[in-house]
This record gives structure tokens, sequence and C-alpha cells, in this order.
């Protein structure tokens, strides 16, 4: 599965029926860039010189996804003392680093070695905050997306994926760089997660530090702001028809001294007006719960978490249910959408059972139940509809994805439908089903099929490197001999479904600039929908974000990149996103 070269960054991903609104990613960890390669001017952009042999960028410089349940610390000092309660949010735990050397200098088995090795220093912590807290997270900190619907923007398509997407090709899909938009102003020694961002009919809207903000989408001038009282820690990527959508925060500004107060607070919003609906937030005997994720399913918002789930009406606020105190089992989180899924842990951390649950997104009955393989203690939902959930089976992904299988499930009677074998060293995606499970990156499902991209491979002649994007049917779990390849130093990396059609960023050569491709889903033709520019100043801009670690969106022809942390004046870090768009 595609994870960043160096170990330190936790599993992440966001998944469901992905839609111009939300893909979200993370980051990797900073580290010194490859020297120039041969031939290189001195002049050239660190971003834009290639890591000899692969063509492209290989190391973004910003920090990576934190897992939920870590905090880091400040350098040379001691873990605080875990704080009840609320896992933990904002930045990535502290992972013993390897001497930095040049990517290209490392072969593919020790990168994965260095994947698998952050993955398990993860999971060993986890596993500690488990133990020590008797099955409730003791530890300070944050929340996927996220990473994508009552009505939610998803393209359309018949049940079988096979009809056309919104998305259409322009007589010219030259672009430009329409606007940056600089980072928000973090105070010292904190980093602030600022997940969230959606494309409207009026706006690009992005999380910034404890608010939501509006932009133009062609000018990025601002348009509205939702002020928070703390930051935010996750959000849904799916909406409504009509603009509204939910997210979590903290209840309070974090400080230095205090670096984290819980994502206790739930918010539905209305981005079409800017307008903050209502909050909410559910107790565990006198505490606020610190939720992992949220996700809207019709006008079912729905909040999980390791003390339970809870769920409002979207346009009241009612409680539709609450956590069980002394329940055996919990709603650990939901995937939304046209469905509401609910994966629900039961028993002890040693003894884990999970059950995928298909619910009644008003009262919460369940409507059909697929039990997970014995000691698959974390999943992922894909997609609600189909059900598609993903998992680490026996910890044998290896590379810190989260993915070894895919598991097709008929969402009607819970039975399972297929299962698919997904190893680490062939594809390429991401889920984070440890802290969030609705969040799956790198890959999107349409009707009844998986796409998937491969690993990047050699190509042979000058040492290139590029991978395909393949189909797979849910119905049997076999391969459809689809494929889409990327090119000579290029790769695929799938944004969301358009219908039957596959959207997607093709990261380029460093001396070329990215496109937005779609996909067909019966030819697999595809046909550039933007081309973004290769001069040096702007490829530079471009080689700043890479859609393994940061939100990307595209819709009616306008790709934004954004940030999704945002870090104190001491740091590099000078833009919250940028926007391309067609040559005015």
């Amino acid at each position: 599965m595609t994870q960043p070269p160096e170990p330190g960054r936790p599993p992440q991903g966001d998944g469901g029926a992905h839609d111009p609104t939300q893909v979200s990613f993370g980051k990797s960890p900073s580290q010194p860039p490859p020297p120039p390669p041969y031939g290189a001017s001195p002049g050239t952009p660190a971003h834009a010189q290639p890591a000899a042999g692969y063509g492209y960028p290989q190391t973004p410089q910003t920090p990576p996804t934190p897992n939920p349940y870590l905090q880091q610390q400040p350098p040379q000092t001691q873990p605080a003392a875990p704080q009840y309660g609320y896992p933990a949010q904002h930045v990535a735990p502290t992972v013993p680093q390897p001497a930095a050397q040049p990517t290209a200098q490392r072969s593919e088995a020790e990168r994965k070695a260095l994947r698998a090795q952050a993955a398990i220093v993860v999971s060993a912590v986890v596993a500690i905050a488990l133990i020590i807290g008797g099955g409730v997270w003791y530890s300070q900190g944050k929340d996927d997306t996220a990473p994508t619907a009552g009505g939610s923007t998803d393209g359309g398509g018949d049940a079988k994926g096979t009809g056309g997407g919104t998305e259409k090709a322009p007589s010219d899909p030259s672009a430009a760089l329409l606007y940056q938009l600089d980072a928000p102003k973090v105070d010292k020694g904190l980093q602030v997660t600022i997940e969230g961002s959606w494309i409207t009919k009026d706006a690009f809207v992005k999380s910034g530090v404890a608010e939501i903000n509006a932009y133009g989408k062609d000018d990025g001038a601002k348009k509205w702001t939702i002020p928070l009282p703390g930051p935010v820690c996750s959000t849904s990527h799916h909406t409504t028809d009509d603009g509204k959508t939910v997210i979590v925060h903290e209840a309070e500004m974090p400080t230095v001294k205090t670096p984290m107060h819980g994502c206790s607070e739930v918010t539905a919003l209305d981005l079409a007006t800017g307008k903050k609906l209502w909050t909410k937030n559910a107790k565990n005997g006198d505490r606020a719960i610190g939720f992992d994720n949220v996700t809207l399913s019709g006008t079912t918002v729905a909040a999980g978490s390791s003390s339970g789930g809870a769920a409002w009406d979207l346009s009241s606020g009612e409680s539709l249910w609450q956590p069980k105190v002394g329940d055996e089992c919990q709603d650990s989180g939901y995937g939304g959408g046209e469905a509401l899924v609910a994966v629900r842990r039961c028993g002890a951390y040693d003894a884990r059972q999970l059950h995928i649950q298909t619910v009644d997104p008003r009262k919460g009955t369940v409507l059909s139940e697929y039990k997970m393989p014995e000691g698959v203690e974390y999943a992922s939902v894909v997609s609600t509809s189909p059900l598609v959930v993903a998992a680490d089976v026996g910890d044998t992904a290896g590379d810190g994805s989260g993915i070894s299988d895919f598991f097709s499930i008929d969402a009607a009677t819970g039975k399972l439908r297929a299962k698919i074998s997904a190893p680490g060293d062939t594809y390429a995606a991401d889920c984070d089903g440890i802290t969030r499970v609705e969040k799956c990156s790198g890959l999107a499902v349409s009707g009844d099929r998986l796409f998937l991209p491969t690993e990047e491979h050699d190509t042979g002649g000058d040492g290139g490197r590029s991978n395909e994007v393949v189909a797979i049917d849910l119905a049997t779990g076999k391969a459809t001999g689809q494929k889409a390849e990327a090119g000579e130093n290029a790769s695929l990396h799938p944004l969301r479904a358009d219908g039957g059609n596959l959207i997607a960023y093709k990261r380029p050569p460093y001396d070329k600039g990215g496109q937005i491709v779609s996909i067909d889903g019966e030819s697999f033709k595809e046909t550039v929908l933007l081309q973004l520019p290769a001069d040096p100043k702007t490829l530079e801009v471009e080689f700043e974000f890479s859609p393994e670690y940061e939100e990307y969106l595209y819709a009616d022809g306008r790709l934004f990149m954004s940030e999704v942390y945002a870090k104190d004046s001491a740091s590099s870090q000078t833009m919250l996103a940028v926007a391309y768009g067609a040559k005015g």
C-alpha cells in the first residue's frame, strides 16, 4: 500500500463513495531533501528535483498524520501523563527515525520495512493506552478524513457503475494557478489540525485554526467565517444536496500547557450560508466523550468513539441515541452516505470481535450484521453502498496501511460476498481503521467495482517508475482485467468516483505539470480534465502537496489542494491551500 518512505506516520485514510466535497490525506514527516540529481542545475527548486531513478519528488516535506490516540511531546522531554477520556489529536507521535538518505537509494524492501516499523510502534503504544485505560482511551489528544451523502454530492451512474460521470472535458484543459492562501498563524510550540475542505456551488470552504472559512472559487476572496471555540478534530466528507455537513472540534483553544481539550463537540454547519446550525456533545458519566469520527447519512449525524456512539437529527439537533453505559460493545465509528454502517467493537482488547452493522439511521436498530474474522482489531468502512470494509487481517499488511484484505458484504443479509486479498507489495491504498473508521484514501468504489492503484514499480530503461489503476468486481472478488496506466515516471492516485468513471490525480515527472484525469469506467480510456502548468515556479507550488498526505478536491474544472495541519511560525509552512482552474 502507498506509504511515506520513512517511519513515523501512523495509518490513515478516508472512504465511502468519494465525491467532490472531500478527499482527505495526512502528511509525512519532515526530512532533508535528497541531493540534486545528476545534471540538475543548482537553481532548480528542491521540490522539482527528481530523486534518482524516480522521475518526480517522492518525499513530502511536512509532518505526518497523527495517530489520534497519541500525542507528540516537545523535544527532549518525557511523555506527559495521559489525560482521562480523550484520544490524542493534534500532532504525530515521536517515532525513532533512521538516518536520512535519498529515497532512491533505499530499496523497496527497505522502505516497506521502515513503514512496517512505524506501524509496529504505533500499535504498541495504542495497546499500552488500552491496557492502562482498561478499555477506555486515556491519553491527551485528538480524534479521517478524511477522505465521501442524505443526498450527497456523489456522482451518479447506474447500479453497475457504468453510467457516465458529470465531469466533462473542456475544449482546452490547460490550467493556471488561480491563487494561494497563506498558512494560518499558530502559537509557538503548537501544531493544530485544520482538516476539512469542501466545494460548494459558490465557494471553496476550508478549515482554519478554530474556524471554517469560505473563499471565492476563482479569486480566493474570503466570503464568510464560522468561528469555533477550539480547533477542528475531524470532519465529514458527506454533504447534503443543500450544503449541510458536520464536524467535531474541541471546546477550547489549546495552549502549550494544555495542548488538548478533547474532541467532544459535534457541530452541524450550513456551508451554503456560512451558519452554524447547532453544537452537541455526549457524556460518559460526568465527562464529555471524545469522538473519533463523525459522519452523515440522510438527516442523521452519527459520531463514534471507544466509549460508544451517538446520533442527532441534522436539522434540529435532537438526540437520536446516546452511548449505553456499561455496554460491553461500543460503536467505535460509522460510515455514512447512502446508508449508515457501524463498526461495533465487542469484548476485551485481547479478544476483540468486530461487528459490521447496517443500522436504521433514525432508530439505530440493526438491519444486518457481518462478524469480522477473529483477531481483526480494527476495520475501515470504504463504502456503505455497496458495502465494502477494509482490514489488516492478522497484521499481515506489513506496511502500516491498515489493509491486507477487503470484504465485500451484502448489506441486506449481512453475508460475505467476496474477500479480496490486497497485498501491500501489490496495491497502494491506505486506511486509518485504528483511529477513524471512515478514513481510507487512494481508492474509490463505483457501482459494484473497487478501483485500486498498484504500487509503483520499475518500468525499465532509465530507472523510471510508474503504476496502474485496476478494477475489482465486488461480486466475485476478482480483477475485471481493466487497467489504466500512469505512463513513464508518473503515478495515478484515485480521488473519487464520478458516476461510473474514476477521477484521479496524475503525479507528473519532475519537469511536467500534474493532471486531473477521468478514467472511463468501461473502456478505461483516460481523458485529461485539467493540465497543471509546468513552469518551475508553479511546479514548486504543486510539489509542496501530495495526494497521499493532503486534501485534494476536484470539481467543475477546478482543483484545490490544502493542508491538514497548521504549524507554528518556526516552521517553513507558507501555504494553507492552492487553487487551479482554466486560464482566464
